[in-house]
């Protein structure tokens, strides 16, 4: 069965039919569904020396670098962050880190084979340029660099200067994603980022000139006080800059989780259907400017990595998103970072006190995580084809009997309603079908089906639109 790698602009009465909080899928098990508990040290450090022994040799493992601290609020951000202008607090976390890295080195049997670092946040930009290269070089001293290895960071195009992305360039980085989100100033003060084009501009030039193959533009649609004029003044001006790689995120409004969302008022938000027409007019744009949509609104050019991974079927996703490598290993470090270790996930704590206090005792900084069953890898494996791939297939599958009694039924409806082509034991997304890919993905989601009722009392994950 084959699938279409075009999209096209889906019914008012699809939206509004599945218009309904889902997951992201980063991982599987989603995160509220792992509970509170932190697997015993033995069995989450068995799973991790497995995974460690068949990956390093082969394409080697991630680390995700958590760097918290920010000098303002952006009230739109859902990330953990450290609000504070004390760059004092440098070398204190980046000792910290170092340190946590270090527990991880004395488990491994050999040096680490590095394919993938991201440093993420808050604001890693906060950080001085020699702070992130003692960092890095700290990071890499006991281990080695894959041949083919990618090292990214997220930038605030505010203060990226030429001196950090020329330190972050020495020490191997080649990617560097800035965070735009919107151009227009009236969005930008309800939001507390105020960057002027000047500064994007600037920072997407510094970094082609010092040699960076890859800048990517995130954006985000639902804000308040966007209007559709608004949003194509913007997207004039992005794809103007020609960004190699573009995320057109949905904004996620938890108030009840974020406070600073409180800031403005529902009334201040665009409606569903006008949520809709601002993605739609983005996605035009930048398909008519010759991007391609990769998929859980992710556009790259045809030539780059991301889209020829896709054709090739080596696409994978994770929590740093979508990657073109297929590491089964992602070290998480830092304030609140998660671990992928293929069969389980480990959450470290979220408040930078209680990872200091921690690691000053010695132990590790974890406070949940989560070893996934047989069914939980077969399961994830569908979610990742259908994201990744746009298509699944379980034929042969030993949860054949699962799938046609809990996936097939909702996998029906969709395929009725054109999203999807349904065969007796695979399926492709239709070009409508790849708006609503969180929502095909769903039906494979066993833990979404049964629900729990402490959970689902409260509110967990963004709506699809």
């Amino acid at each position: 069965m084959e699938t279409s790698l075009t999209t096209s602009t889906p019914p008012v009465h699809l939206v509004k039919k599945y218009n309904v909080p889902v997951p992201r899928y980063t991982s599987y098990p989603t995160v509220p569904f792992w509970g509170n508990d932190l697997p015993a040290v033995p069995q989450w450090q068995e799973a991790l020396l497995s995974t460690f022994r068949t990956s390093n040799q082969k394409e080697g493992i991630s680390l995700y670098i958590h760097l918290p601290f920010c000098e303002s609020l952006c009230t739109y951000c859902g990330c953990n962050k450290r609000i504070t202008k004390n760059h004092g607090v440098e070398p204190v976390y980046l000792k910290a880190v170092l340190q946590e890295w270090d527990k991880y080195l004395a488990l491994f049997p050999e040096k680490p084979v590095i394919r993938e670092i991201h440093l993420g946040g808050g604001t890693p930009t906060f950080f001085s340029p020699e702070n992130l290269q003692y960092l890095i070089n700290g990071l890499l001293a006991q281990a080695k660099v894959h041949p083919s290895h990618e090292f990214s960071f997220e930038g605030h195009p505010n203060n990226t200067t030429a001196a950090h992305l020329q330190a972050l360039y020495e020490v191997g980085f080649r990617r560097v994603s800035y965070g735009v989100q919107d151009l227009s100033e009236k969005v930008q003060k309800a939001i507390n980022r105020l960057q002027p084009l000047e500064n994007l501009v600037q920072a997407t030039d510094l970094a082609r000139q010092i040699g960076y193959t890859s800048v990517n533009y995130d954006l985000i649609y639902g804000l308040p006080f966007q209007t559709l004029e608004s949003i194509e003044e913007t997207f004039r001006q992005v794809i103007s800059l020609q960004p190699d790689r573009i995320a057109y995120y949905s904004y996620a409004h938890v108030p009840w989780k974020e406070k600073s969302q409180r800031h403005y008022s529902d009334a201040d938000l665009p409606s569903d259907s006008e949520k809709l027409a601002l993605y739609t007019l983005g996605q035009t744009m930048l398909l008519e400017a010759g991007y391609q949509d990769v998929g859980m609104d992710h556009f790259a050019f045809p030539e780059e990595e991301l889209c020829v991974a896709q054709r090739e079927g080596r696409l994978h996703r994770n929590f740093m998103g979508y990657t073109t490598n297929q590491t089964q290993l992602m070290i998480g470090l830092g304030v609140s970072s998660i671990s992928d270790l293929y069969r389980g996930y480990l959450q470290n704590v979220k408040t930078v006190e209680e990872y200091y206090a921690l690691l000053a005792m010695g132990e590790w900084p974890l406070f949940k995580g989560y070893l996934l069953s047989e069914e939980d890898v077969q399961m994830r494996r569908h979610i990742l084809d259908i994201a990744c791939n746009g298509k699944t297939h379980w034929q042969n599958s030993p949860l054949a009997s699962v799938i046609q009694e809990n996936a097939v039924p909702v996998l029906e409806n969709l395929a009725a309603d054109g999203l999807i082509e349904l065969g007796e034991e695979e399926l492709a997304l239709t070009p409508v079908g790849r708006r609503f890919l969180r929502s095909v993905c769903a039906a494979f989601d066993l833990y979404l089906k049964k629900g729990n009722t402490e959970i689902s009392a409260k509110p967990m994950f963004s709506k699809a639109v």
